[in-house]
């Protein structure tokens, strides 16, 4: 398994792209902005369809930055219509996904690809991929750990952070924007359909055991690698879905955590009824 080269990327990719998405996830669930990255991950289907009908025969770039514009989309709608913001995400959601559909019905020689972007092919990741996910781990991680104190501000109480100084606008769009590219690069690792649980899963399994924010975002990167490496080895040896297969993974974490704050609940209940 360790000496095949597409494994060896595989399991790179997944090792530079699950801790980022924890990480993030612990601030995304917070928010409550899992429906945000659904948005984003289902929008890159209509930059696929859009880099085929051009003729491009590696859709990152379109991808990436169509799910820039829709971001970009959601945020300035937010900013200037009285809509809500989850009508907002599911009017540009269902007309991404409808564009797509369309492109890709005129594009039969590409039906193929529709498979592979709404599951994840992590094994068919290439040297330039994994390169870019590592380099976006070292950059996003750096400026996380950086802004963290505000970054931690702005989720909790955002009207404090704007008395502290704290210019939030900006810091919300420099989020939106490092979410949306992170969203972006995990398509070939979890797919359109799954990417936000490898956002949502980690941080959730870590959260039932974390008493503060420094437990919670060691715990959200501990289960996203595990789930990330385990599950990448595991759809080896099934020869199953490397997507699906990691997502079982950090489902199974998040029950096993759930069990452990069962019993250590209980415990600590017991423990005070007996003193």
């Amino acid at each position: 398994m360790f000496t095949e080269p597409f494994m060896q990327r595989a399991l790179l990719a997944a090792l530079f792209l699950t801790p980022l998405c924890a990480l993030l996830g612990v601030f995304v669930t917070a928010r409550r902005l899992a429906f945000f990255s659904d948005t984003i991950s289902h929008g890159t289907l209509a930059g696929v369809a859009l880099a085929f009908w051009w003729g491009w025969s590696d859709p990152t770039v379109p991808m990436v930055l169509f799910s820039l514009l829709m971001a970009a989309a959601i945020l300035w709608l937010k900013e200037h219509t009285e809509l809500l913001t989850d009508t907002i995400m599911a009017l540009l959601l269902s007309g991404s996904v409808s564009l797509a559909m369309i492109l890709f019905s005129f594009l039969k020689s590409y039906r193929g690809e529709v498979h592979r972007f709404l599951f994840g092919d992590i094994l068919a990741v290439g040297a330039g991929e994994v390169v870019a996910a590592g380099v976006l781990l070292a950059v996003v991680g750096t400026g996380l750990f950086y802004r963290l104190s505000d970054l931690s501000l702005v989720t909790a109480q955002e009207d404090l952070a704007h008395v502290c100084g704290i210019r939030v606008r900006r810091l919300n769009y420099l989020f939106s924007l490092v979410l949306t590219l992170t969203v972006a690069m995990s398509i070939r690792l979890m797919g359109i359909i799954l990417v936000s649980s490898l956002l949502v899963i980690p941080a959730a399994a870590a959260r039932n055991l974390s008493r503060n924010l420094r437990q919670h975002l060691v715990g959200s990167v501990g289960v996203g690698v595990l789930s990330g490496l385990s599950g990448t080895m595991l759809s080896y040896e099934l020869d199953a879905p490397c997507g699906p297969t990691i997502v079982m993974a950090a489902i199974s974490c998040f029950v096993m955590t759930l069990v452990v704050s069962g019993l250590a609940g209980r415990r600590f209940k017991g423990m005070r009824h007996s003193a």
